[in-house]
């Protein structure tokens, strides 16, 4: 059996509170100060887990950027990192940057379960999550071939990471809308010859309760 090419997808952190109350898609948000200061813990555990070496790989948008730097200030030693803007979250066209309660009558179809909107809706001038998962999948391929047998830590979003799960397992959009992602959690792909491999799928650090 072949050395397996291990992925180690990271979700961004937190953003800033205002860009949460909207849909903010592909736009270029900042994170959320006081979340980056609160969470300094979950970063410090990040610089232990993540393999070394690895190549770094981050989207164009901005978010992904500052989360890596401040796993790097959190020890792990910093790093070249590769641009992949095929790795970026859902263009939501022209739902972005509206508010939440505005979608709904925007809607073609009923929305997911657990996510605001269903998995088959293109927002006008944007991408359905058919064409997320067809982007992502394809970035997915070039890296494990230019990295066969080694390690890659991507830092992405929620709906590439979705997709990411969507092209390993063949799920549909629907189906993949059902995970749900946390800002800063692990998800870890492996690529063996041919196949895909679920290793995790929002790790964190666990602390055993206190039982006294």
């Amino acid at each position: 059996m072949p050395d397996p090419t291990r992925l180690f997808l990271i979700r961004h952190a937190l953003v800033e509170p205002s860009a949460r109350a909207t849909f903010y898609g592909s736009l270029d948000v900042a994170l959320c100060d006081l979340a980056l200061r609160q969470e300094a813990a979950l970063y410090r555990w990040l610089a232990f887990r993540l393999p070394r070496p690895a190549h770094w790989v981050v989207t164009n948008l901005a978010r992904t950027r500052a989360t890596a730097a401040a796993i790097f200030a959190a020890g792990y030693p910093e790093q070249e990192l590769e641009i992949e803007p095929d790795l970026a979250e859902q263009h939501l066209g022209e739902w972005q940057g509206i508010a939440h309660e505005a979608l709904a009558v925007r809607l073609r179809h009923a929305p997911h379960p657990f996510w605001p909107h269903a998995a088959e809706e293109t927002p006008p001038g944007g991408e359905s999550f058919a064409d997320l998962q067809a982007r992502v999948g394809a970035a997915l391929e070039r890296l494990v071939a230019a990295h066969a047998g080694g390690d890659v830590v991507i830092v992405a979003h929620g709906g590439s990471i979705r997709a990411s799960l969507a092209h390993a397992l063949g799920l549909t959009g629907h189906q993949a809308l059902a995970f749900s992602i946390r800002n800063l959690g692990l998800t870890r792909l492996e690529r063996v010859g041919a196949d895909w491999r679920i290793a995790a799928v929002n790790e964190e650090p666990w602390t055993p309760p206190d039982w006294e």
